[in-house]
């Protein structure tokens, strides 16, 4: 089946790509998911949509990068969450929480895809999550979670 993808999917494309992958990978997970659309010549005229939003979010080059890397690893994020009274959460921190956290921080507005969390956050203190910026570039920072 053939599609274009409206969101980067690891080991396919990224936004605005035309694909050729399997029905059942198209119809059961792409297609529900918000990956890709059915490709049709109408839907063609689409594509230059998306390249245009995919290129104005896209980090353009590794000193860009590197410029946002210090900048994220230099905030001070701190996420408030309803927690008891052993310091255990309500839930988990998710990478949401965590791209919100940095933009209110003060930071850019990263994608929440790109943060990378090794264990779920489940406790109060401080953890450190990366958010990958570039390919090659990775920012490392601490974040406090905090009981609201």
């Amino acid at each position: 089946m053939k599609l274009i993808l409206t969101n980067a999917v690891e080991n396919l494309g990224i936004a605005g790509d035309v694909v050729e992958v399997k029905d059942g990978y198209a119809r059961n997970y792409l297609v529900p998911q918000g990956f890709g659309i059915k490709w049709s010549r109408g839907a063609e005229s689409q594509i230059e949509g998306i390249k245009r939003n995919r290129d104005a979010r896209q980090v353009h080059d590794r000193a860009h990068a590197e410029e946002l890397r210090v900048q994220i690893e230099g905030l001070k994020v701190q996420i408030a969450v309803r927690a008891s009274e052993e310091g255990k959460l309500f839930g988990a921190v998710t990478a949401a929480d965590i791209a919100k956290a940095v933009k209110a921080a003060g930071g850019p507005t990263i994608d929440k895809r790109g943060v990378k969390v090794e264990k779920p956050i489940k406790t109060v203190g401080e953890h450190t999550v990366g958010v990958k910026i570039h390919e090659a570039v990775t920012a490392h920072f601490p974040v406090e979670v905090v009981a609201a």
